[in-house]
Order: C-alpha cells, then sequence, then structure tokens
C-alpha cells in the first residue's frame, strides 16, 4: 500500500506551513489577515486540481486537448461543529477547438467516479488514526527544522 506523508509545522499563531516528502511547501493560514488558503479551502483546492488533472488527461487521450479549462468548487458547511462540508458543487468550465460537450461529461464523470483519489476520499469512509508525541529534538521522527 502507498503511502504520502505531510509534515506541517506551526509559524506563528495560526500560521502553518506544510511540507511534503519532496519538499513541497504549501502555507495554511487562520489568521487575520491571511496570506495563504485555510484548510478546509485547501480541501476544495485538492479535490479540484484533483479531478483537473484527471480530466486534462482524459481529453488528451480522446484528441480533445483543452484550450482553456478550470474548475470552481463551492462547499456549503455545518453551521455546527466541526462544520464540516454537508455539500460541495464542482463546476467544470473548458472549451478547445475540438472539443465535445459529451467527451467533457464523460471525462468528468470519469473522474470523479474512477479517477480522482480525492474525490473516492470524501466519498468514503476512512479509518483515522491520532497520535500525541512528546517534542523531541533528537526523535527519528523529526524532518528538519521548521522553517524561520
Amino acid at each position: 500500500m502507498a503511502t504520502k506523508r505531510v509534515v506541517v509545522h506551526q509559524l506563528v499563531g495560526h500560521r502553518f506551513l506544510g511540507i511534503n516528502e519532496q519538499g513541497d511547501k504549501v502555507l495554511i493560514d487562520g489568521d487575520q489577515p491571511a496570506s495563504g488558503m485555510r484548510p478546509m479551502e485547501l480541501l476544495l483546492a485538492a479535490l479540484a486540481g484533483c479531478t483537473a488533472y484527471d480530466v486534462v488527461d482524459i481529453m488528451a487521450k480522446k484528441r480533445q486537448p483543452l484550450a482553456r479549462y478550470r474548475v470552481e468548487t463551492v462547499g456549503e458547511r455545518a453551521e455546527e461543529h466541526p462544520k464540516r462540508y454537508t455539500r460541495i458543487v464542482v463546476t467544470h468550465i473548458a472549451s478547445g477547438p475540438n472539443v465535445t460537450q459529451e467527451a467533457l461529461e464523460r471525462a468528468v464523470e470519469l473522474s470523479h467516479t474512477k479517477y480522482c483519489s480525492v474525490s473516492a476520499t470524501l466519498n468514503a469512509q476512512i479509518e483515522t488514526r491520532v497520535v500525541v508525541e512528546p517534542w523531541v529534538d533528537e526523535s527519528p521522527r523529526a524532518t528538519g527544522e521548521a522553517p524561520a
């Protein structure tokens, strides 16, 4: 089974830096004024990015490459904690010289029902295990210093 790992470092207050195993970084921000996306916005962005990746590939394989393409996601959240998303609308907006509506609709359907792992994760029961450990500088889990 493949695993992914992301480490999130607190920078200050509710501002964090997420770093994956390749060293790619994303700013996660809950402070005001914000200089990065909030965690629930990142979830919408992950869904949009995942399905967009699939749709671009599927349309290219159909020899109907997209000239212009964007994905818009809108999430409705519950009023009570944990304020999870109760509804997410994903809108694909695309064009291209040889793009047919039928091919685009099929690519979107395949992405959301077969290929997009973020979509599948949002629609599945997930086993979550939470572990709490003390901070120890010599910890073998340490992945380096948090950025200054």
